[in-house]
């Protein structure tokens, strides 16, 4: 199991070593919410302060993925960096550069090496190429397929 606090410590003095701004003001206890599905962490701000948590699945997931995505988090509290702009992506290049992490704007269950455990209740599929669009959730993609395009240029079918 890993220890979620003292992973946090390590990636603030990575971020600091690396000289990027992030804030002081991070609560050292990364909270651990039992309900998230779809989101593997997340980055917390209230007036100054900041708190972060990640999902329970990355209690027994490779430190390497719960480092990973305490980083990102992390760089949400560097000034200007509360979405996924230029300059959280450059402090993303540059933890991955230094540290060999593959930070992005999302991560999915198979780069972190974690079990899919979201349940599929609608499936999307491109009629010419077979790739399949699993979601758990009803969205503009589920209801309304034939207004996008697969990457191959297909179209899209919803299955159930």
């Amino acid at each position: 199991m890993n220890d979620f606090d003292a992973l946090l410590a390590r990636v603030l003095g990575q971020a600091r070593a690396l000289g990027l701004p992030v804030s002081a003001r991070i609560d050292p206890h990364v909270a651990v919410n039992r309900r998230a599905v779809t989101r593997f962490g997340c980055c917390f701000q209230r007036g100054k302060d900041f708190r972060i948590e990640l999902t329970q699945r990355l209690l027994e997931a490779p430190e390497r993925a719960c480092l990973q995505t305490l980083a990102h988090e992390v760089l949400h509290t560097c000034p200007g960096c509360r979405n996924h702009g230029l300059r959280w992506k450059e402090y993303a290049r540059r933890m991955n550069e230094a540290y060999g992490y593959a930070i992005s704007r999302t991560g999915s269950c198979e780069a972190l090496g974690v079990a899919d455990s979201r349940p599929v209740r609608h499936l999307v599929v491109c009629a010419a190429c077979g790739m399949e669009f699993p979601r758990s959730r009803r969205s503009p993609l589920v209801d309304h397929p034939e207004r996008y395009r697969c990457r191959c240029g297909g179209r899209l079918q919803r299955q159930f």
